[in-house]
């Protein structure tokens, strides 16, 4: 399959130039984490993938005139894939960080969420992100691979334990259960748990302030020199942005609207 590259880029560019949406038919081939990530992607009785970001990555595809199939893969196995040149694009809540920018190029930003720590209501515990001795020993939950890790790792290791696991869902499970403290996410995924009958019993134990490691938004992910591609994407996100959109698409999942934050 020829790789989609400056021809087809190009043709797109040239149609976003002259204004609307791109008319030439082309094929951005798309990668998404394999594991459900409501309300932003997951995986419906028929099969289908739905939510937010689907919502969003469909109207940004028909903003460019493209044909955007999916494939689903494994979060680690996402950037290899593209470096394979066996997609395109990642489109899966990937949050724009200066270590992945020294691998992969992103999109503009489509979305940005605070980082917090969720735990029981019970807890009376005082806890601040800016202070991890706040969390002397407490034990702390968090997806691997994940820029949540990265931070936690690099600040609260020898303050508190810290269990990584391949699934939210299962960080989420142990904190349920009892067997950590606290969760570490973005405030977009933690709010679908928290307003959750699973979730009732927990809350916001404090936010984190802006760090490099947490990243400066959800972006899509491109190869390196892929810079036409970058930028007529950067431009439907941008249009889907101006002309609305973006704001009707959020609009249908209640709560997400004081959850993430718009691109300006």
């Amino acid at each position: 399959m020829p790789r989609f590259g400056q021809i087809f880029s190009a043709a797109l560019a040239a149609a976003l130039l002259w204004g609307g949406a791109a008319h030439a038919q082309s094929t951005i081939r798309i990668g998404l984490d394999a594991e459900s990530y409501p309300p932003f992607f997951s995986k419906a009785p028929d099969g289908k993938w739905v939510g937010w970001e689907i919502d969003l990555l469909g109207a940004v595809c028909r903003q460019l005139g493209a044909d955007c199939p999916i494939t689903e893969i494994a979060w680690d196995g996402l950037i290899p894939s593209l470096q394979q040149n066996r997609i395109d694009l990642i489109w899966s809540s990937m949050t724009i960080t200066g270590e992945r920018r020294q691998v992969i190029d992103f999109t503009a930003p489509y979305h940005g969420s605070e980082t917090l720590f969720i735990g029981p209501k019970e807890d009376a515990t005082k806890v601040d992100c800016a202070q991890p001795d706040s969390f002397s020993g407490k034990v702390i939950g968090v997806q691997a691979g994940t820029n949540h890790s990265a931070f936690v790792e690099a600040r609260f290791t020898g303050k508190a334990e810290i269990k990584t696991y391949d699934k939210l869902d299962n960080a989420l499970a142990d904190l349920t259960a009892g067997r950590v403290d606290y969760v570490q996410e973005s405030k977009g995924t933690l709010g679908h748990f928290l307003a959750s009958a699973e979730g009732a019993d927990f809350e916001v134990k404090s936010i984190c302030p802006a760090d490099p490691v947490l990243g400066e938004g959800v972006g899509g992910g491109l190869r390196k020199g892929d810079d036409a591609l970058r930028e007529t994407v950067s431009g439907a996100i941008r249009a889907v942005v101006q002309s609305g959109e973006w704001d009707a698409i959020t609009a249908k999942y209640p709560g997400l609207s004081e959850a993430i934050t718009k691109p300006q």
